[in-house]
């Protein structure tokens, strides 16, 4: 589609005429248009035109000044737009529509709502509630922007030069104003230099009035009262939250047993801990009744800058999968697949290259379960843009390469693996998955980790029938395989075949894994036992220790690693939390195995309310730390989510 011309505006728009200024509605919709493509001079002369479908093009932004002061109505759905504030310029609009447009998140959602006051439908859906949420972050912003004025102005001498001051306000303001989720960090950063070059402004009025430094008029909004960001849950699908006020715990942190560690060795003292939120995210048709879906895996989202860590974690179970903002407890998206089961989920980080040339970052999160398919979903626009048919039974784990962003590795109870390149999308943003690798099992397969020193190389998993290794190199000819070591936890033939239900890397080096009867937790050498195996096909692990855990006869409660702080952690059959800090076995690894070692920490189960009651029987499948442990999340065979944070 070339530049549009005043005979196609005429043959496409309604009522029917020889001239452009009557012309009230338009449909420029699937022409293939390019931002380019729209000429403010041309459009610019439908001056009575109120309603505008732009939908399924490729159009990446709006020029900003197309003059159509009278429009009421406009339709944007299936583009390509990253941003949002060309909308400003329509300030009488009304309805506006913009699913499919990959690139815009949460933030700009709340961004439209306050550009456009008068706006009574986004996306079909009736406005109201986000604007609720736009003016109490309003509100809150510029009570903190404004006693950072305060305080910044108090820390200026007089031989201060006022622009550069005030310029340099700003700029601090922007770094130091913080308020709300982290995914929702994008639109209170644009508020709040907002908010401050109008504080600026003012002064410099107020300056030029009366030649007196006096506060602007906004300072008054600091005495204003706050207003408690109450209402960013989605208003169609609003969790219950457990409140921890009522748990039975008196204290506000968490009742802990295994007093605090703080040894000449170098390990780390005891973590303190407290339980956040509660929250019954996955229920069944929304049902505060419901206190029996399990829950089974969560990843927390991959960072955006190299060393941060992230906040956002995503759940599943039932027949939904819930992504959270840890430090408020929001779910920020929520998708649901009825019929499914979910029972495992991996994050990824794309880099994907839009028509324009321009490289956005793109988080996907794959989901899998009971029907043997992955959901490839894209949680910031909030729709399912692939699905793959990877097995004709249950996947009962899958997890992303650490080495190839684009490789997914799945596990189902049909006892093969599959790695699969999932690709980068195409223009309408679908994925076009092709197997790889199918990896043969004797067992089913439980838990995935590819080997931290050689993900491109290894991959070892923990099975019904034992821990098993393969070799994943796709240099090799062989596209089917069978297992290449199996390993065992001692010596002699009838420790094979027992159950490894728990697996993970806490170092390049060092495995932890569990199986079921055991009561413990093993820390073992990939490396020792690696490099000692020669020909054989079934090799003893080097045991570096064992982690004294729970007795339990019931097994698939998952551990995990935080491996940034040398730390394990698992779940109970109790609802507990069990810490250990193996940050001196990394460093110094004993010469022999001695007794378990007891945990660091135990999070005893905080026993919310719901139904009138406090939940006091709950199993904890799995548990996961952010990487810099600031935030541990929890989930249970009860349909709670639970989220610590660190003190």
């Amino acid at each position: 589609m070339g530049r549009l011309s005043a005979r196609l505006l005429m043959q496409r728009g309604r009522p029917k005429s020889d001239r452009l200024g009557k012309i009230r509605s338009l449909d420029l919709s699937g022409l293939e248009l390019l931002s380019e493509h729209l000429d403010p001079k041309l459009l610019c002369r439908l001056t009575q035109l109120q309603e505008l479908d732009l939908s399924n093009n490729q159009l990446e932004t709006l020029p900003d000044n197309l003059g159509l002061s009278h429009l009421r109505v406009l339709r944007c759905a299936n583009n390509q737009l990253g941003d949002v504030t060309a909308l400003r310029q329509f300030p009488k609009l009304e309805e506006l529509s913009l699913e499919g447009n990959p690139f815009l998140t949460v933030n700009d959602n709340l961004k439209v709502s306050f550009l456009l006051p008068t706006l009574r439908k986004v996306n079909g859906k009736d406005a109201s509630s986000t604007y609720s949420q736009v003016e109490n972050l309003n509100r809150e912003l510029t009570s903190r922007v404004t006693a950072h004025w305060e305080k910044f102005m108090a820390t200026q001498g007089p031989e201060e030069e006022a622009e550069k001051a005030q310029a340099d306000f700003v700029k601090s303001a922007v770094r130091d104003v913080r308020y709300g989720p982290e995914s929702l960090s994008e639109f209170t950063q644009w508020r709040v230099r907002m908010i401050s070059e109008e504080l600026v402004a003012s002064s410099r009025t107020q300056v030029h009035k009366d030649d007196s430094p006096e506060k602007p008029p906004e300072a008054g909004a600091a005495h204003k009262p706050r207003a408690r960001l109450a209402t960013l849950k989605r208003p169609d699908d609003v969790p219950l939250n457990l409140s921890p006020s009522k748990r039975a715990c008196a204290s506000p942190s968490a009742q802990v047993e295994g007093g605090p560690v703080a040894d000449s060795d170098g390990s780390q003292p005891a973590l303190k801990l407290e339980p956040l939120h509660f929250l019954q995210c996955h229920s069944k048709n929304n049902s505060p009744q419901d206190l029996e879906t399990q829950l089974w895996a969560c990843a927390f989202e991959p960072a955006w800058e190299e060393g941060a860590t992230s906040q956002t974690v995503a759940t599943c179970g039932g027949e939904a999968v819930c992504v959270i903002d840890c430090q408020t407890g929001i779910v920020l998206h929520k998708y649901k697949a009825p019929g499914e089961e979910f029972f495992s989920v991996a994050w990824t980080a794309l880099m994907v290259v839009t028509q324009a040339g321009h490289k956005k970052r793109w988080s996907v999160l794959a989901a899998a379960g009971l029907r043997g398919l992955v959901r490839l979903l894209h949680v910031r626009a909030g729709f399912c843009c692939g699905v793959i048919r990877a097995h004709k039974k249950a996947i009962a784990t899958l997890c992303f390469s650490p080495a190839h962003e684009t490789h997914l590795f799945t596990a189902s109870y049909d006892k093969r693996i599959i790695l699969w390149d999932i690709g980068l999308p195409n223009q309408d943003y679908e994925f076009q998955a092709s197997q790889l690798l199918t990896l043969d099992t004797t067992s089913i397969p439980l838990r995935l980790c590819p080997v931290a020193s050689c993900p491109d190389a290894r991959l070892l998993a923990g099975c019904e029938g034992g821990c098993c290794c393969w070799d994943v190199r796709l240099d090799q000819p062989q596209k089917r395989r069978v297992c290449e070591v199996e390993f065992v936890f001692s010596e002699g033939s009838e420790a094979s075949g027992r159950r490894v239900d728990g697996l993970a890397f806490v170092n390049e080096d060092v495995v932890a894994s569990k199986g079921s009867g055991l009561g413990t937790i093993c820390l073992w050498s990939w490396r020792q036992t690696w490099g000692g195996r020669g020909s054989q096909s079934t090799v003893a692990v080097v045991v570096l220790a064992r982690l004294q855990w729970s007795p339990t006869e019931l097994a698939y409660f998952s551990l995990s690693a935080c491996p940034d702080k040398g730390i394990v952690l698992c779940g109970d059959e109790e609802g507990n939390v069990w810490l250990y800090d193996v940050s001196n076995i990394l460093k110094q690894p004993p010469l022999l195995p001695a007794a378990p070692q007891a945990p660091t920490q135990i999070l005893k189960w905080p026993q919310p309310w719901a139904l009138g009651q406090a939940v006091t029987k709950t199993m904890v499948n799995t548990v996961v730390a952010n990487a810099s442990f600031t935030y541990l999340t929890a989930l249970t065979d009860s349909n709670i989510v639970a989220i610590w944070g660190r003190l």
